[in-house]
């Protein structure tokens, strides 16, 4: 076991109370006299409001306030920011469109919130609802990405977003990369999509916000990813007010993927009805709710273009994208498809000079923000695809052409300026194809083609940048009863934290994980957080944290020598023990802090990490296909990553897992899908809308190689992300290479059983 419990498969503690039902979400909390909202939304994609009547709504029984948006102008109330603005080709920042938290003259997609009613029952909300006026002049809508931006389309933002676009985003040097492609041998192109995805976490969103008069202060429950980074938003942004007059309670996240970092109208909605009514005011998400307004993820279009010299080597990138934002945008919208993505569009290989334009398109659908990745995993699609395109075209085999092109030494820097600092490319790949046995491969392949099957063995090797988001910092203190606490600003959304950080408390304090108190969430509690978010928690918080307990056990080193009666800088110590020099004796920590006086044993240490960290890894999958159906079976999925120094493998395997899940969703059977013409939402339920099951995954071979990372204090590199990265373009190679012997070539996500069995018989070919 190394220092801080690193290596132990220790069980997650958290698990005893969700299990037994103790688990404490949004929907669980319930104040004195709280009464429930019901948002009004809009049932069109695009339109004039010609007319909002809620004077017989506000008179039905039970009904406490109706609100629109001329209520919450008059109480002083702004729209939802937008909080990162990429700087455009033109050299500006990207316009921002107001974004009303209810909609105000015009909507925009279908799902906008249009009124808020607050009554004592849901039911009496929703009869209520029934009863408000809403009249809509309708005007053409576009819901499709590349319809978005051809001359004649409709136009959202005409002041802001001329043909749709809000901004031209580049990276790279373009004349260079043109004089590469005109000495190219080879060049590969693919256009290629990244479908929409609805998060869909297990629990819906909810907010629950109570309002104090005696002080004007504020308190919001809500699932969150920063309950600090919320209430900063809110303050400042939004409320104007202090940050000491709201407090943000984040408690149990039933999932988060990005989509909870967010900001949404609903909290702000719940924060004014409080105030106005004197009344706890609750809002719980239903499904269909969930499917319309929560922030999508992807929705992008990219032309990729990879210039190689005879042997196969890499001279040149080219990617041309528009990324989808939505009606209005998100916070981060914007950052996703741009600054993001672009950057890690040279994957782990090689590439001399490399040239991203991206631009960031509205259209009339549900605002896109960060998920699950945000920006890492379409990049690593669109480079990977390219690889698989290149070594079939220059008839290469998929490995070669990435061993080839793999940079003959690290550290090293890209194209785009990352600087890839550890990791052991090669290797890693070559322990991946050894345990999923890629030499025997053609054989199961043959044996597949006699009974009727296509079979395909598909392959990425990822690498993300990760484990950044500024500093964050812990607070831990170890008390008389043996117990310690940790206060930090990460927010688990399922990963394990409380049991990460236990760990890493308990192995060096010799006491149990469970004598570790974890706290996180509860701005009234925990001074200040960053969040979690892009894999940063332990890296990021882990570092501090690691640093909190040198430092508790600094300051029990004068109370250990003196009880020991020797030399402070003579006395060491082990697994929980301060031991006198060149003799058995010795004190447990835990006696020192009986007799320390009270919050002497305390800690606070912040970290930022001085550049991001590079989790890399290879994926390689077997499917086969049923051609009579089209159906895709996973039969074999092997992953070997590298994500630095690894705390606890359970919690690390749960987390890639849990990713390769998502990405799998993402490949076979996941997309959001809008109706061109009228912007209809028609992947609005569970019914329409295929998240993957159990039965579609199969036993993971995952397996870790732990090189280090040199830019983090812990040598982690992070894993909440890892397997989504690397599972899409796996999946999509495996399709393809089981499609390929028909003579089928391109196929985009999701690769579902319609859109496979049409492409075999388009090709005509039976296996």
């Amino acid at each position: 076991m190394g220092r801080f419990g690193f290596g132990q498969a220790l069980r997650r503690v958290e698990d005893d109370r969700f299990l037994t039902g103790q688990g404490l979400y949004t929907d669980d909390v319930t104040l004195p006299g709280q009464a429930i909202g019901y948002v009004v939304r809009s049932p069109y994609a695009h339109g004039d409001i010609t007319a909002l009547d809620v004077s017989a709504a506000r008179e039905m029984p039970g009904v406490l306030a109706v609100l629109t948006d001329a209520d919450l102008t008059a109480a002083g109330i702004g729209g939802l920011p937008c909080v990162v603005r990429p700087t455009g080709t033109n050299g500006q920042k990207m316009p921002v469109p107001d974004r009303p938290v209810l909609a105000r003259g015009r909507v925009r997609y279908v799902g906008e919130p249009v009124a808020f009613v607050v009554a004592e029952t849901l039911e009496q909300a929703r009869d209520a609802a029934e009863q408000i006026l809403l009249d809509v002049e309708i005007l053409p809508a576009v819901a499709d990405l590349v319809a978005a931006v051809a001359p004649d389309a409709p136009l959202l933002w005409p002041d802001h977003a001329p043909g749709n676009v809000l901004t031209d985003f580049a990276l790279g040097d373009a004349a260079a990369v043109e004089a590469a492609f005109s000495t190219a041998v080879h060049r590969v192109s693919l256009d290629l999509i990244n479908n929409r995805l609805a998060p869909t976490p297990l629990e819906p969103r909810g907010a629950l916000a109570a309002y104090d008069p005696a002080d004007g202060s504020y308190t919001l429950h809500t699932g969150s990813q920063g309950s600090h980074t919320l209430r900063d938003w809110l303050c400042r942004l939004v409320l104007n007010l202090p940050p000491e007059k709201l407090r943000v309670v984040a408690g149990d996240v039933g999932g988060g993927f990005g989509m909870r970092l967010f900001l949404y109208n609903e909290q702000v909605l719940v924060l004014a009805a409080a105030r106005l009514t004197g009344r706890p005011v609750k809002w719980i998400a239903d499904r269909g709710e969930g499917f319309q307004s929560d922030t999508h993820g992807r929705d992008q279009r990219n032309h990729a273009e990879l210039a190689l010299d005879a042997d196969g080597r890499i001279l040149a990138l080219r990617v041309r994208s528009l990324g989808n934002v939505g009606a209005y945008l998100s916070q981060m919208g914007a950052f996703v498809p741009t600054m993001a993505g672009t950057s890690m569009l040279t994957g782990v290989y090689h590439v001399p000079v490399a040239y991203a334009h991206a631009q960031v398109v509205v259209t009339n659908t549900a605002p896109v923000d960060a998920y699950r990745g945000a920006g890492r995993p379409e990049a690593a699609y669109v480079i990977e695809r390219l690889m698989d395109a290149a070594a079939r075209q220059l008839g290469l085999p998929r490995d070669e052409i990435r061993r080839r092109n793999f940079p003959a030494v690290l550290p090293y820097r890209t194209a785009f300026g990352h600087v890839y600092d550890s990791g052991d490319f090669p290797r890693l790949l070559e322990t991946a194809q050894l345990r999923a046995d890629w030499a025997g491969f053609e054989a199961r392949r043959a044996e597949a083609r006699q009974r009727g099957r296509l079979r395909g063995l598909g392959i990425s090797y990822y690498v993300e940048v990760c484990g950044g988001g500024g500093d964050e910092t812990a607070h831990l203190e170890l008390h008389a009863d043996g117990t310690a606490t940790v206060l930090i600003g990460t927010q688990s959304t399922g990963q394990g934290h409380e049991t990460a950080y236990a760990q890493m408390v308990a192995a060096e304090f010799g006491i149990s994980p469970q004598a570790v108190r974890v706290k996180q969430g509860d701005t009234a509690v925990v001074p200040t957080g960053k969040g979690t978010g892009g894999s940063r928690s332990l890296p990021v918080g882990g570092a501090s944290l690691s640093q909190a307990v040198d430092t508790v056990i600094a300051l029990a080193r004068p109370l250990a020598a003196a009880r020991l009666g020797a030399a402070e800088d003579s006395v060491r110590f082990e697994d929980g023990v301060f031991l006198a020099p060149a003799s058995n004796e010795g004190v447990r920590l835990t006696d020192l802090a009986v007799e320390a006086p009270a919050g002497t044993l305390k800690a606070t240490s912040a970290w930022k990490p001085p550049a991001g960290t590079y989790p890399n890894g290879c994926h390689l999958v077997e499917v086969e296909i049923d051609p009579d159906t089209g159906a895709t079976e996973v039969l074999r999925y092997t992953i070997v990553d590298d994500v630095g120094v690894v705390i606890n493998p359970l919690l690390l395997k749960g987390q890639v897992v849990g990713g390769v899940a998502q990405g799998l969703g993402q490949a076979l059977c996941e997309g959001v899908v809008y109706e061109a013409d009228s912007g209809q939402l028609l992947t609005g339920s569970l019914m329409d809308y295929a998240l993957p099951r159990a039965d579609n995954l199969p036993d993971i071979d995952f397996s870790t190689i732990e090189i280090p990372c040199t830019t983090n204090l812990l040598g982690v590199k992070g894993a909440g992300e890892a397997g989504t990265i690397g599972s899409t373009p796996a999946v999509m190679s495996a399709v393809l290479d089981a499609l390929a012997p028909c003579g089928i070539t391109h196929l985009d996500m999701p690769a579902t059983p319609l859109a496979v069995w049409t492409a075999l018989q388009t090709a005509g070919t039976r296996p």
